[in-house]
């Protein structure tokens, strides 16, 4: 069990739940607010989650990609502690389960009366629109690291991570609860994934050179160290932004900027990248930006809803 909570990698957990916390607020913000749909929704990622993180861990050791170089946490089928077949069965059981937590979801949503009266769209569209989602989710999270062509070792996890951490996330778990699309809440989603984006970008800052002789084309290998550090400020400082711009658009009052008091916590993470040479060094500032980015997210939150 200490093998598998470890393969699990609960300090993952949440940064994938910050995109379900951001789009709940903002659902509560416009009036429509659902602890089932909440929950449902955020016991789906955490399956999600798991499942990316067993499937990480058996398509690394699969492929060769994890070696003993390796600087961040050893994988558990690499080492040994869970052989590849036990693997391969977890990545079954957690796509199932997040699959029936996934229905379950949509079932509860559908349900509503603002759904269930809606004239835009019925509860049978959103029901099968939001399954298919909810399988390409499943399907990514697999093939970031197996098949035949892992898009996360040809530098495309940084897409996937936007889309799955900040669109699809907040804007999917706002929809399900108020069946509503505005444009302009794609800024703060952004701002979930660009800031979650930049997790991802100090891993693969921290295995540069691991990942270069493994053949792992990620976005740091392929621009090198000097300029994976200014593309990791872009995402930050974008994040930032993004939200700056949702608040000044929107008319917020003052409370609605509340965020703010959690910009510092970027810049500091900004200039650990930037000055910290040593890639055993960076594994803290993973964690801290996770932490970040969901006090972000419940700052942001709060100023939506009080």
């Amino acid at each position: 069990m200490k093998s598998w909570l470890a393969a699990a990698r609960p300090r993952t957990l949440p940064l994938a739940l910050a995109s379900i916390i951001l789009g709940s607020f903002l659902a509560a913000a416009a009036g429509q607010f659902s602890w089932t749909i909440t929950l449902l929704a955020s016991l789906t990622t955490i399956f999600l989650q798991i499942l990316s993180n067993f499937a990480n861990d058996y398509g690394d050791a699969i492929s060769g990609k994890d070696t003993a170089e390796r600087v961040g946490p050893r994988r558990a089928v690499a080492t040994g502690l869970i052989t590849k077949e036990a693997m391969f069965k977890g990545i079954v059981v957690t796509s199932g389960l997040s699959l029936i937590t996934g229905i379950w979801l949509l079932i509860e949503a559908t349900a509503q009366p603002v759904i269930a009266t809606s004239d835009a769209t019925g509860p049978s569209y959103t029901f099968w629109v939001f399954l298919v989602l909810g399988v390409l989710c499943i399907a990514a999270a697999i093939a970031y690291t197996n098949g035949k062509r892992p898009y996360g070792y040809a530098g495309f996890g940084d897409i996937a991570v936007l889309i799955f951490f900040g669109w699809v996330g907040v804007m999917g778990t706002y929809y399900l609860q108020t069946l509503a699309f505005s444009p302009i809440l794609l800024l703060p989603a952004s701002s979930v994934g660009f800031f979650a984006t930049g997790v991802l970008n100090i891993n693969n800052i921290r295995d540069i050179e691991t990942d270069a002789k493994t053949g792992k084309n990620s976005i740091p290998v392929r621009l090198g160290r000097a300029r994976a550090i200014q593309y990791h400020w872009f995402l930050l400082l974008g994040g930032m932004v993004m939200a700056l711009m949702y608040s000044v658009l929107s008319g917020a009052p003052v409370i609605g900027y509340l965020y703010v008091l959690s910009f510092p916590l970027f810049i500091l993470n900004g200039r650990a990248i930037a000055t910290h040479t040593q890639a055993g060094s960076l594994n803290p500032r993973l964690g801290q930006l996770a932490l970040s980015t969901l006090l972000f997210v419940i700052l942001f939150g709060l100023g939506q809803v009080l």
